[in-house]
């Protein structure tokens, strides 16, 4: 077995040599930057170094657990993630399938390019344009409220606004970016299905829900798995630029705490050890969600 994976590596070397930009890519900065990791047990100090500074073992992560804001802002990353979990994973799924059933190509095509551009806009520019049509006095959203007679809300400083403000934003950037593996998943199913679906009798909703979802379900799953593994990392370049002091009771999540603590002030193995935390969590989830996968279904990445 292994002198053949040697034979075939060998014949087709070159294309074996492509794997070493994306390995050298991921050795540098996603395996090697883990030797920092230690800082978090240790009183880490810049002029000793990571290897020389002092170990101090749980004595940074006790600080944090028993931090008087380590609630708040666990349950603010948490319920940011399952609101967008819950608002942001179907859409795109069911833009897939509204593009699938679309009979117009014109339509189908206009459609595309509408979802897929706010994808390639930076976040500076998305924020940019929340605060422009947000605006308490000259925004788009607060003239529309000014004719029925409503009174100006201020949404990107009001705390009560801020994940939903987060969440729809990253819904209207994404959801057709997110929508391409669906589509290719879709042409991938069988026509013949279709066709025998529809001498059966099967309405339109009855071929999606029987010929089309089960055909992508399994990438439906793949990526669902991959969402969780990141649970806890959920946007902090867009939490950090949309956060105020005002609504910061809401914004302030643990990837934002250890921006803000760790590189602004200093605290390095303190705020270390908080970002561990966020990445074992992620770490946990995704082999709970994993190995459920693999018992329930026939898809899972491992």
């Amino acid at each position: 077995m292994q002198g053949k994976l040697l034979r075939r590596m060998l014949t087709r070397y070159d294309l074996y040599l492509l794997l070493l930009v994306p390995m050298v890519w991921y050795i540098v900065f996603k395996y090697y930057p883990m030797y920092g990791l230690q800082i978090a047990f240790k009183d880490f100090s810049p002029s000793q170094g990571i290897w020389d500074s002092s170990w101090v073992g749980l004595k940074h992560f006790d600080r944090f657990f028993s931090s008087y804001y380590f609630w708040q802002l666990l349950w603010n990353t948490v319920s940011l993630s399952l609101y967008s979990l819950i608002v942001g994973f179907p859409i795109p799924i069911l833009l897939a399938l509204l593009i699938h059933e679309t009979p117009s190509r014109k339509f189908k095509k206009w459609l595309q390019n509408a979802t897929y551009m706010p994808h390639f806009l930076s976040l500076i520019v998305i924020i940019g344009m929340l605060n422009i049509f947000l605006d308490p006095i000259t925004g788009m959203v607060n003239r529309v409220l000014a004719v029925f007679g409503m009174d100006p809300v201020d949404f990107m400083r009001k705390a009560e606004w801020f994940q939903t403000i987060f969440v729809g934003s990253g819904v209207w950037q994404n959801m057709g970016w997110g929508s391409i593996i669906y589509l290719a998943a879709l042409s991938s199913i069988d026509p013949t299905l279709y066709e025998a679906a529809k001498m059966d009798g099967a309405s339109r909703m009855r071929r999606i829900w029987h010929v089309s979802l089960p055909g992508i379900l399994p990438t439906i799953i793949i990526l669902f798995i991959l969402q969780i593994g990141s649970w806890m990392d959920v946007g902090f370049e867009k939490a950090l630029l949309m956060q105020n002091p005002i609504n910061a009771e809401r914004s302030d999540i643990i990837a934002t705490f250890v921006y803000k603590t760790g590189i602004q002030e200093g605290q390095y193995s303190y705020t270390a050890a908080a970002g561990l935390f966020n990445s074992v969590v992620d770490f946990i989830l995704l082999l709970l969600v994993n190995g459920y996968a693999r018992r329930k279904t026939e898809s899972s990445l491992w």
